[in-house]
């Protein structure tokens, strides 16, 4: 037995045409959303100064987690990505189960973002309706996801940019401010640090909760994966783009929050509200406000157009392997699978109609908290399948791989624990009940779904023997 040959995305109806920096950017984009310029406010808060540690440790659990995952993906580049993995290494119980998880996670991240990008834009444009704005983003980024995949992986491409861009100019104004080279700007020295109860004024029960807050934020790098069915040369592009990625997102994340904490005391009711926006505001930059807003829109309009992207895709890849309905595999003269863009881009046009005729804060809460740990499941996962993949390979005699994890079993071991221990941790913090309950009882319903399913058609296989 050898190693998986890379499938031939082609021979399913697909394109070949993403670039290898486009995928690169694709990846960068993925996770740098909204949840970094605005949420992060809250985890700064509440943990104090030391949060960079816990953007640093979850960081390299992350790149961990990317490692497994390339391994499997460059060996065989599949457009279902974990998924397809899962089926081949667990079962289709696995495969069905995890991918119908992380479409639905999209789908209420695509309804979400499409009400966020109007709220932000009513801020740039106030005397325009919400419901209106959010109608042209979800028109404007389904015809792109329609069109063909060069196309959304230009504008997924200049979305990312414009995020990468704001974050390293932020990085290198805030590091001039830190020394000293901003005129009109005091150096602030250690006293946001050690100053105001010092690293951890709140003590270290604070950590876990930020640690899960922190962990979820990071989600999204897998979209590498789920493209490279897509690319040019996708094991070579897959491995540059996952190598290129982990290390920048780390660097981009724990910079940008260490010029953060270290310019603005980490309590200050303004850095809760948007960090970002608080410091250009410490540094005098003129329409600080304005810049943040338009910044933090790019990065919604980047994450629903990657919402559409990856949840069509991993529809289209199951239906492909008979673990959703066979109608989604077809697509049109572009190698688009356009029922599945349509069904991921209705979850942003039910958000627009709920937005113009209910008050939808109850819905959102309860969709978002119900695919708030799906991440937990999807990493989990993907460590699971690449121990069971080196597992059955190494039983078979299979050495060479293109990319090992390193330190394989000791580090994939380890990287499971501790994923065993942000489900632990949640579990631990009332906060985190609520999401992880409720993805809790969609995982299960999906499970079982595949158990049911599987069991049906091995049953229709007995019996047309």
């Amino acid at each position: 037995m050898s190693v998986h040959a890379p499938t031939d995305e082609v021979s399913g109806g697909l394109k070949a045409a993403l670039s290898s920096r486009q995928l690169t950017m694709i990846g960068i984009g993925g996770v740098i959303g909204a949840g970094l310029f605005v949420g992060s406010g809250k985890a700064i808060n509440a943990t104090g100064p030391g949060v960079v540690f816990v953007y640093a440790a979850v960081g390299v659990l992350i790149v961990l987690v990317m490692r497994m995952l390339a391994e499997l993906a460059v060996a065989a580049p599949d457009t279902g990505s974990f998924s397809a993995y899962a089926t081949r290494e667990l079962g289709p119980w696995a495969g069905l189960a995890v991918g119908w998880l992380y479409a639905y996670h999209w789908w209420v991240i695509v309804a979400f973002e499409a009400v966020a990008g109007a709220a932000i834009a009513g801020k740039l444009a106030p005397g325009v309706p919400n419901w209106l704005s959010a109608l042209v983003f979800m028109v404007f980024l389904t015809a792109v996801n329609l069109a063909a995949v060069s196309s959304f992986g230009r504008f997924e491409f200049w979305f990312a940019l414009i995020k990468v861009a704001s974050i390293v100019l932020f990085i290198a104004v805030g590091v001039a401010a830190i020394v000293g080279l901003l005129p009109h700007v005091a150096a602030p020295g250690m006293s946001n640090l050690t100053g105001h109860g010092g690293w951890l004024p709140h003590g270290f029960g604070a950590l876990l909760p930020a640690a899960l807050t922190v962990f979820l934020s990071y989600f999204g790098t897998e979209l590498v994966t789920v493209a490279a069915g897509e690319s040019v040369n996708p094991a070579e592009t897959v491995r540059r783009s996952l190598r290129s990625v982990a290390t920048r997102i780390i660097v981009f994340y724990v910079g940008s929050i260490a010029v953060v904490v270290t310019l603005l005391p980490a309590s200050s009711a303004e850095v809760t509200a948007s960090p970002y926006t608080a410091v250009l505001t410490r540094l005098g930059i003129p329409g600080a406000a304005l810049i943040m807003n338009l910044i933090v829109l790019t990065a919604v309009l980047s994450c629903l157009n990657s919402g559409i992207y990856s949840s069509s895709r991993m529809m289209f890849s199951m239906a492909r392997r008979g673990e959703a309905p066979a109608a989604l595999r077809k697509v049109n003269s572009q190698g688009v699978p356009t029922r599945a863009v349509w069904i991921c881009a209705g979850a942003g046009f039910v958000a627009v109609l709920a937005n113009y005729f209910l008050p939808t804060d109850v819905v959102f809460s309860f969709l978002l908290a119900s695919a708030g740990a799906v991440a937990v499941v999807v990493y989990l996962c993907v460590a699971v399948t690449q121990i069971a993949c080196r597992r059955r390979l190494g039983a078979a005699g299979v050495a060479a791989l293109p990319v090992r994890m390193w330190a394989y079993p000791w580090l994939s071991i380890l990287t499971l624990t501790l994923l065993v221990g942000v489900v632990v941790g949640m579990i631990f913090d009332p906060a985190s009940h609520k999401p992880l309950y409720l993805t809790a009882l969609a995982t299960f319903v999906a499970v079982v779904a595949g158990v049911v399913w599987q069991r049906r058609h091995a049953e229709v296989a007995m019996r047309d023997i």
